[in-house]
């Protein structure tokens, strides 16, 4: 650990004692994986955990720490290509982990469903899930077979009144992208496993009740209908569970209320936003709890100790907290806690199983991330780790949230990363759609690539357009088929108005995205062309003939059905659409960065891209990376894509 350390500190020295140091300084401050994530308290807050990177090998490794000394009682490790992954505490002692691989061809690790118990000073590891039964530690220390399992394996429930079981929801291996979940028994001791139930319907998600049971089992079809489904204890089987749902749309059950008797349930009515209902089991007569007009929920509130929902996250630009009952116990800590660490999103990732002890983490648009320790007994917060103490927030870049009206009325929402120093005023800008496009939303986060564009005195635009998740059904929805249309005109419409009120200098824009912010990057400048001096696609989506055949989404279990709805199967609006089909509208300089290894949007749509644009004798840049996928996942592959496309933007931007 003492080499990263010293590592990491250089980088600090690096950035906050001098933002006018090199480019390449900068750039990789910014490209620095985060130094600890994933910090967890032990059920008796003897131990932390946390994942930390090994840089002698480049893996993810977890780290048990012992509270009063904060020295290391065991570095969870695996020889070769073996890294951990998610991991969790399930009693005093003992900790199961997820084992992952680093893959040959890309940056990505990869999970088949390996789960290991250990417990917190190294002693009695042993392999409790998996399809082979053999495994070494780091260090040579064997680690005991179990029987195999084809299959792959998710935490369900830690059962935290069980010090040796676990409840393992698996997904078995059919040769198919889809299979009858299963939920095991597991003790995390011997391996031991018994098979509990079966989901009546394939790739389904459950929710467990305060007495272990298992009550409530969601998915989708391969046509993307919600499915729903109750265990009905009188007749021992699985029953629909329609009259839960009602007339609410995406319905999902969360949590159960405290006495079993009723459910929290996420859902939404005809063009509203999305809202959380409590729902009587007897009955199936709903109540809605909390419902924001503007915005879905953001984030769920569950007692890790009760599995109670307590509150309720909505981001309307800033975030915003509704509680359930607000004089519980977790809303009067987490109303202290805001009140301790002002102007932060504070989020409660792992606490004691009296609930006494509390880690958390605090956030905003500056700082990636500060973890403390909080006594709710004794009402003291304690400061951990950030998750990269290299950069300091004072020097950072703010965040600021936005709306405006859009050309045919409708109010969007985004936002507006501020150089710092600089008065928001006449200045270049960088236009940032997000990927997706439907699900995802921009935040009011700590943004990496936008804060070291910020740091060259450079703003960044992103809006929420329609198709945007967050906002509710409707407004999602209203981007459907609208990619190269509504979707876009929002997009431009922001930039406008960014120019109109005097932010943007109007011949000093480019706009850069990645996947479908890279097909935006690409789309925009054909509809706006003297709008934007250049264009960054990354990982860019470009054909959207070439969506419906080749890449992972049509060959996923529901991904036809999703692409018929988002797009359809027009080809002449398909085409009308896709960038490779619009060069001729182009004034933009182009830059085009993609990896090899992308499934998701593959080389072929790079490829289509790049021939319809040498097919036009249009002049463009290009970068390939060889073991990149979709996004770039190593500091080395960041500071590379940092690099290009910083350099790029200010070469056409003059800056």
């Amino acid at each position: 650990m003492k080499h990263l350390t010293r590592y990491l500190l250089l980088i600090c020295g690096l950035l906050t004692t001098n933002l006018n140091a090199e480019p390449s300084q900068l750039i990789k401050a910014f490209s620095a994986s985060a130094e600890f994530t994933d910090i967890q308290i032990s059920p008796t807050g003897e131990y932390l955990g946390g994942i930390t990177i090994d840089k002698t090998e480049d893996k993810r490794a977890l780290i048990i720490l012992d509270l009063k000394t904060m020295k290391p009682s065991y570095i969870a490790n695996f020889d070769g290509k073996g890294e951990v992954g998610a991991y969790h505490w399930v009693n005093d002692e003992r900790v199961v982990l997820q084992k992952t691989y680093k893959q040959e061809r890309i940056e990505t690790s990869a999970y088949y469903g390996e789960m290991l118990a250990v417990n917190a000073d190294g002693s009695k590891p042993k392999y409790i899930f998996g399809y082979k039964g053999d495994g070494r530690a780091s260090g040579g220390t064997s680690i005991k077979k179990s029987a195999p399992i084809q299959a792959t394996s998710y935490m369900l429930d830690t059962l935290q009144d069980e010090e040796d079981d676990i409840l393992v929801m698996a997904y078995p291996w059919t040769g198919t992208n889809h299979a009858i979940t299963q939920i095991y028994r597991v003790d995390v001791y011997s391996g031991k496993r018994k098979k509990l139930a079966s989901s009546p319907v394939q790739n389904a998600g459950f929710l467990v009740d305060h007495n272990q049971n298992v009550r409530f089992s969601y998915s989708q079809d391969e046509k993307l209908n919600d499915l729903l489904y109750y265990f009905d204890e009188s007749q021992d089987q699985w029953v629909p569970g329609d009259k839960f749902r009602g007339d609410l749309q995406e319905f999902r059950p969360i949590a159960f209320t405290a006495d079993d008797k009723s459910i929290y349930a996420i859902g939404a009515k005809e063009n509203e936003t999305r809202a959380i209902y409590q729902i009587d089991i007897a009955t199936g007569k709903q109540q809605k709890i909390i419902q924001h007009p503007i915005v879905d929920p953001n984030e769920l509130w569950i007692d890790q100790k009760t599995k109670e929902l307590y509150a309720v996250e909505f981001e309307n630009g800033h975030p915003e907290y509704e509680f359930l009952d607000k004089q519980s116990t977790k809303a009067k800590v987490l109303k202290q806690l805001m009140a301790a660490i002002p102007d932060h999103r504070i989020h409660i990732v792992s606490e004691t199983q009296d609930g006494e002890k509390l880690i958390i983490i605090a956030m905003n648009d500056k700082n990636p991330g500060d973890y403390y320790l909080f006594d709710s007994k004794k009402l003291k917060l304690k400061y951990l780790f950030a998750q990269k103490s290299w950069l300091d927030p004072a020097l950072m870049a703010e965040v600021k949230p936005i709306s405006f009206t859009a050309r045919d009325g409708k109010e969007l929402h985004g936002y507006l990363t501020l150089p710092n120093g600089k008065e928001l005023k006449n200045l270049p800008l960088v236009v940032n759609p997000h990927g997706g496009p439907h699900g995802p939303r921009d935040n009011w986060v700590f943004n990496s690539e936008n804060q070291l564009l910020a740091q060259h005195g450079i703003a960044v635009l992103q809006v929420n357009f329609r198709g945007s998740g967050g906002y509710g059904p409707k407004f999602e929805e209203e981007g459907y088929q609208q990619w190269g249309a509504k979707i876009q005109y929002d997009i431009i419409d922001a930039t406008q108005y960014a120019i109109d009120q005097g932010w943007a200098n109007k011949d000093k824009i480019c706009i850069s995205g990645a996947s479908f912010g890279g097909y935006s990057a690409l789309m925009a400048p054909m509809i706006a062309p003297d709008m934007y001096k250049c264009a960054v696609g990354t990982a860019g989506v470009y054909d959207l003939e070439e969506l419906h055949d080749s890449g992972d989404i049509p060959k996923s279990y529901s991904g036809g059905a999703f692409l018929e709805q988002v797009l359809g199967n027009n080809v002449e609006s398909l085409r009308a659409m896709s960038p490779t089909h619009n060069v001729d509208k182009l004034k933009a300089a182009v830059l085009l960065l993609h990896g090899e290894e992308d499934i998701r949007a593959p080389m072929e749509q790079f490829d289509a891209m790049e021939a319809a644009l040498n097919k036009a004798n249009y002049p463009y840049e290009k970068k390939i990376w060889d073991k990149s996928g979709h996004g770039f996942y190593t500091p080395e592959s960041r500071e590379i894509y940092y690099e290009t496309m910083l350099s790029f933007i200010k070469k056409n931007l003059a800056l």
